[in-house]
């Protein structure tokens, strides 16, 4: 398991992003990068030195830090589009070979070159900024039916990473709610949302609370639960 590259995106302004700018655009760097807890939602973009964030109320903050996606997975993508796709083409920050990021458990954690430790904490929803980007009519139900989002991870331990590195999961937690779980149970298949409490306070903080909120209506029996929120999106 390796670090393919590491990319960074500068924001540029695009018409299909409600904030008129977006750092979506991501590319493969050089050298080593700084990778730290960028802080709290709302106020810390990207947990990736020199990748900015347009839109800091959805995007960015301890629990959203990094997005990882495998190369494996942009293959298949390549063959079923019929188009190349770069690495950093879906905005991942990370680029992984050999590592399965969609079945990897929440709260996993990955040990990255010499120092950098992260934390899985949830998938990646679509939005409209993603599809626009690609350009794919339909692509938000079409990626979301695939249910191999990619995973955004918290840094445990901050560290300079390059590609090449290697990855090794140096934890991995006593339950079964892997990053495709979490990701149907926010989207496709809400009656999961009970399973995903396995996971506990390691779950990206915005689903634990729709999980614990989906539990209790159906505890009241008032009905089987509404959708109170949703997990954050990469735009």
């Amino acid at each position: 398991m390796k670090l393919l590259s590491v990319n960074v995106g500068r924001l540029r302004s695009v018409d299909y992003a409600g904030t008129g700018t977006t750092g979506i655009d991501k590319r493969p760097t050089e050298g080593a990068v700084r990778v730290a807890d960028p802080g709290h939602k709302g106020e810390g973009g990207s947990g990736v030195a020199g990748d900015e964030i347009s839109d800091l109320r959805h995007h960015g903050g301890t629990d959203q830090a990094v997005y990882a996606f495998a190369r494996e997975d942009l293959d298949r993508w390549e063959r079923e589009l019929g188009r190349p796709l770069a690495s950093g083409s879906f905005g991942e920050n990370l680029t992984t070979s050999g590592l399965d990021v969609n079945g990897a458990l929440i709260g996993e954690r990955w040990r990255i070159g010499d120092e950098l430790v992260l934390e899985v904490t949830s998938g990646r929803i679509p939005c409209r900024t993603f599809a626009s980007w690609l350009g794919e009519k339909g692509w938000v139900r079409r990626f979301t039916q695939e249910a191999a989002p990619g995973a955004y991870l918290r840094v445990i331990r901050p560290g300079e990473v390059r590609a090449g590195d290697p990855i090794e999961i140096v934890h991995r937690p006593d339950h079964e709610v892997t990053v495709s779980l979490s990701f149907r149970a926010g989207t496709t298949e809400r009656s999961l949302l009970p399973r995903v409490l396995a996971a506990g306070d390691a779950l990206h903080p915005e689903q634990l609370r729709e999980a614990r909120d989906y539990v209790a209506t159906r505890e009241t029996g008032s009905g089987a639960g509404s959708r109170t929120g949703q997990l954050p999106i990469v735009s």
